[in-house]
């Protein structure tokens, strides 16, 4: 009972708490790295913990892009920040806490492959939310797309 009131507490004290925005974006023609903590996940990573797979498809890399931005678009609590030919910063809100995760996406049209990074603004461990949520876009794109997920 006491471990439930202190959750409650917890929450009613962050509850709308969006923490403030990182610096994102390219650096050296990649997305930022994950910082340790377990509540980020980047098709970039060099671990196991923080590893995604990035977004793959055939044909030309606008459609692609396009179809990415239309499922990102479509999404419940998703606002696109910033939007290039190349690159897209998402901020994802939770519907109880109001908390917020920011997804990146970066296009390589030369490997016909969109690297992703998403990760919480606050606390430790998003408990998968951050992972689930990009197989949920990569499911969406690959079906928008028409290609097979490939796992590379």
């Amino acid at each position: 009972m006491k471990r439930i009131l202190a959750t409650l507490c917890l929450a009613i004290i962050t509850a709308g708490c969006s923490g403030t925005r990182p610096e994102l974006g390219i650096v050296d023609g990649k997305l930022r790295p994950c910082p340790p903590s377990p509540n980020c996940v980047s098709s970039t990573a060099g671990d196991d913990k923080h590893v995604s797979q990035a977004f793959y498809y055939a044909g030309p890399s606008v459609g692609a892009w396009q179809a990415l931005t239309s499922i990102i678009r479509n999404m419940e609590r998703a606002e696109i920040i910033s939007q290039t030919g190349t690159y897209l910063h998402v901020e994802f809100t939770s519907a109880i806490f109001g908390f917020v995760d920011d997804a990146e996406f970066l296009l390589d049209p030369k490997a016909s492959r969109i690297e992703v990074r998403s990760a919480s603004r606050l606390g430790h461990s998003d408990f998968g939310v951050n992972r689930n949520r990009l197989q949920k876009i990569k499911k969406l794109f690959a079906e928008q797309c028409a290609v097979a997920v490939r796992e590379n």
